[in-house]
């Protein structure tokens, strides 16, 4: 396994490999949008962020910051070491779907709980989403679901070579 080199993070910016194992949980008032089929389908300034070593930010948003209509529950769940039992709904709007694209911790483990019933979103999965106007890259790999901004430095897990990270 090669070991990663962390880039220096310059002035205004954050590296992953200083974010916590396991994960810090943390509020946002970034303003924070999210894109499917044109349409503004979520907004808000009061997010969360979840801060995992090796990982860019996951954005998790109050279900309210949605649009009526958007989430539409979708078969399946996965778990997290860290969070717990995850439920998934498909995003909805102007005609198109995108499956699985977002994600929920009804009842999250212990340090999480204020995560509860938030959503998260694949980044990849949607038209774009934004932090403060800055058009996210999503985490590579199409696993995991950070949120790459130039606010934060990697190297980042989710390309090959980097399972044992």
């Amino acid at each position: 396994m090669t070991r990663p080199q962390p880039i220096a993070p310059q002035p205004g910016q954050e590296s992953v490999w200083d974010y916590p194992r396991p994960p810090r949980l943390e509020t946002s008032t970034e303003l924070v949008e999210v894109v499917l089929g044109g349409v503004v389908v979520a907004r808000t300034q009061q997010s969360w962020r979840v801060l995992e070593t090796s990982h860019p930010p996951t954005y998790y948003l109050p279900r309210e910051a949605f649009e009526p209509g958007v989430l539409r529950d979708a078969a399946g769940s996965t778990w997290c070491e860290w969070k717990g039992q995850a439920a998934y709904f498909d995003l909805v709007a102007a005609g198109v779907v995108a499956p699985s694209a977002a994600w929920t911790y009804p009842a999250p483990t212990t340090g999480f709980e204020t995560i509860a019933g938030a959503v998260a979103v694949m980044p990849g999965a949607v038209d774009r989403c934004t932090v403060d106007g800055e058009v996210v890259e999503p985490q590579p790999g199409g696993f995991y679901g950070g949120w790459i901004t130039s606010k934060v430095v990697g190297p980042f897990k989710g390309t090959p070579g980097t399972r044992g990270w």
